[in-house]
């Protein structure tokens, strides 16, 4: 184990910020009941300190059907707010960053791209792992798969197959109204014993509760998020209809978010996402009031590049998160991803948790410049 969370060994000095926009197409499509991407516009984050430099990813979407914010607006919540409000400063820790932030409401993912980048910077500063320096406990992650939705239910058992080829510990794929128990039952004909979930990105209603408990047969790890993106109370009363373990992505912002949906019975698992909820200071407390009360998490995903996933996979470390996460391997999503080397996949569905500086992980700095759309450099 690395130094105690809070031990202090150097402050933080922020000397400058660059933002860069980068476009990665995907490898293939992905869909969901809100949309479907082919292409990421994202937004990476480079902090520098006298001492060390730390890199970080916004994970907002192209558009706002998932959260409210989109790469646009977190580009103007970064340079006109974010970064003013650290720049030229000094932190006793990394951890101190989201306090100092605290008075930019919402916003989350564009705090955490910071935030994230000052953990990093500081862990390599210390010559720590990063997952050491968050106090993880694990060498080895466990890998799950999230499939969008697909044109058929045979191009959906196609994408399953060579997932489970691949060793991946368990599938989550997509649903939305009509297109749930047909797919859900091809599966289970063929893998009938497969960890698998179902993730409907909020496209149900209590009215469809029925045919929410009608998924009770398929034996599912969990459904991810049936019900509306800021829900918790409805939630709470379908969950005492199904049997299936509700998991709630979209309304957990913060630790105290996370509380309220397990008191309110809304949920028995939480999915954990750095950008959704600003960052690891708030992911540290949610992590530890979930092994508190035994409530297990996992990681999910945002289509990162690799310096997204690396955070991920450092989070994943974490003694409460128990169960596979959406931190797959690079190629899955990109042809050349942003980090060298790229995120890979064991063939028992695990990835090692690096064991060098920070993230484990060096930006590409080659391929970010071909990917590069616009940059902006920030001087105290």
């Amino acid at each position: 184990m690395g130094p105690a969370r809070g031990t202090s060994q150097a402050v933080i000095r922020i000397r400058s910020v660059e933002l860069r926009e980068i476009h990665l197409p995907l490898v293939h499509p992905f869909e969901t009941s809100s949309g479907r991407t082919v292409s990421r516009r994202i937004i990476l984050v480079t902090v520098r300190s006298p001492e060390a430099e730390g890199f970080g990813e916004c994970t907002a979407g192209e558009d706002p059907y998932y959260s409210g914010e989109t790469t646009d607006t977190a580009w103007h919540l970064l340079a006109d707010f974010v970064i003013p409000a650290v720049l030229g400063r000094t932190f006793e820790r990394a951890r101190d960053v989201a306090a100092a932030l605290r008075s930019i409401r919402g916003n989350e993912m564009a705090k955490a791209a910071l935030e994230t980048a000052l953990w990093d910077l500081e862990a390599r500063a210390r010559n720590l792992p990063l997952s050491r320096h968050l106090g993880g406990t694990r060498e080895e992650i466990p890998c799950g798969v999230s499939i969008g939705i697909q044109n058929t239910v045979g191009a959906l058992l196609s994408a399953v197959r060579q997932e489970v080829a691949a060793g991946y510990q368990r599938v989550k794929i997509k649903i939305k109204p009509g297109w749930e128990i047909e797919p859900l039952q091809a599966i289970r004909d063929e893998f009938p014993d497969l960890p698998l979930m179902a993730d409907a990105n909020a496209a149900f209603s209590l009215d469809d509760a029925d045919l929410l408990a009608g998924l009770d047969r398929f034996r599912l790890m969990m459904i991810e998020q049936p019900l509306g993106h800021n829900d918790m109370a409805d939630h709470a009363l379908l969950q005492k209809r199904i049997q299936t373990p509700i998991c709630l992505d979209e309304p957990i912002h913060s630790a105290e978010d996370g509380r309220k949906a397990i008191e309110l019975g809304s949920c028995r698992i939480i999915n954990v996402k750095l950008g959704r909820i600003g960052g690891y200071a708030e992911a540290l407390q949610l992590n530890d009031y979930c092994v508190r009360h035994s409530i297990p998490v996992w990681c999910g995903g945002m289509l990162e590049s690799g310096i997204g996933r690396a955070h991920n996979i450092a989070m994943s470390s974490l003694a409460g998160f128990v169960l596979p996460g959406d931190v797959s391997a690079s190629r899955r999503y990109f042809e050349e991803d942003t980090v060298r080397p790229p995120v890979m996949v064991t063939p028992r569905g695990t990835i090692r948790v690096p064991a060098g500086p920070g993230i484990g992980y060096e930006p590409d700095s080659s391929r970010i410049q071909r990917a590069t759309v616009r940059i902006r450099e920030f001087s105290a």
